[in-house]
């Protein structure tokens, strides 16, 4: 029995989340299926990968070497795979396209439909996660292409990174609170400020914005959804930042009063991402300008 990509990969992400559960996760499947795999890989390789401890787990000198050999041979793979595949620098198999999710349930209903107007003989599977596993599943090749809402890392494999379009913030507060505009955020009171939970790109650059404490144990409310921290601010339970293209969304409700933020104002750069080793770069070039035409389209008027 030879060992497969899949094991490789598995292996690597345990390797970068330094647990069996997290990178279950990851992988999308089970964490005893991924832990089976893990040992029957250790059981062909005749020596342990990883060491099991408490807290989680850490690579053997062994392991260490393996995942660096793995990481080579499945960017070799890939590379062959696409350029099996590259016909007319469209791939012949699903694309996979991966969102942050302050971004999937606002962006992706508007630019999906566009997206297989202009490729029809495309077919996409989409997934939502946090910045940090969308960066590595471009790394690991379990992505094509990412949206995310921060600047890619400058260590590992060579990433294309293609600005879409700037997503500024405003303040969503209870429409029964006084508040006068623009808002400052240094007068928002700290305590008040609801934030997601750790892992999502948004809570860093809300933290950043309003200078909050960003020790997690300091602060007792951490939602995963921006429609869960929506629904405390319209019960009067506190405020919060929101990107503009959620407010078609998540202002809906007149419960909610939405205020600009003074200058400079706080907000993203919405990018999208692929591996620079691709023969498939017109057709992100593509895609990165069919986003940018649903923006103006769509969200523009809509906030002008």
């Amino acid at each position: 029995m030879l060992i497969s990509l899949k094991q490789m990969r598995y292996a690597m992400a345990v390797a970068r989340t330094g647990h069996f559960g997290r990178a279950a996760e990851a992988c999308s499947i089970s964490q005893p299926a991924l832990s089976q795999q893990i040992l029957a890989l250790e059981a062909l390789c005749g020596a342990p990968l990883f060491d099991r401890l408490k807290s989680g787990v850490r690579l053997t000198p062994f392991g260490r070497g393996f995942v660096d050999l793995a990481r080579a041979t499945i960017e070799s793979a890939e590379a062959l795979d696409a350029f099996a595949l590259g016909h007319g620098g469209r791939p012949d198999r699903p694309l996979r396209f991966g969102l942050i999710p302050t971004v999937a349930p606002y962006l992706l209903p508007e630019i999906f439909p566009a997206l297989v107007r202009d490729f029809p003989q495309l077919t996409f599977t989409v997934s939502e996660n946090h910045t940090d596993a969308l960066i590595a599943g471009l790394v690991e090749g379990s992505l094509d292409i990412a949206l995310i809402g921060t600047e890619p890392p400058d260590n590992g494999p060579k990433l294309v990174s293609r600005p879409l379009f700037h997503d500024p913030f405003v303040l969503a507060t209870s429409r029964t609170e006084a508040t006068a505009e623009p808002v400052s955020l240094a007068d928002v009171a700290p305590e008040r400020i609801l934030l997601l939970a750790e892992g999502h790109c948004l809570r860093d650059q809300a933290i950043a914005a309003c200078r909050l404490d960003s020790d997690p144990a300091a602060r007792t409310f951490a939602a995963t959804s921006l429609s869960t921290i929506v629904e405390f601010v319209a019960n009067g339970q506190g405020v919060t930042l929101l990107p503009q293209i959620s407010l078609r969304k998540e202002a809906s409700d007149q419960r909610i009063a939405i205020h600009p933020i003074a200058s400079p104002g706080a907000g993203r750069m919405l990018s999208l991402v692929w591996r620079q080793a691709t023969p498939f770069s017109p057709t992100f070039e593509r895609i990165a300008d069919i986003i940018r035409e649903v923006r103006r389209t769509v969200f523009d008027p809509v906030e002008a």
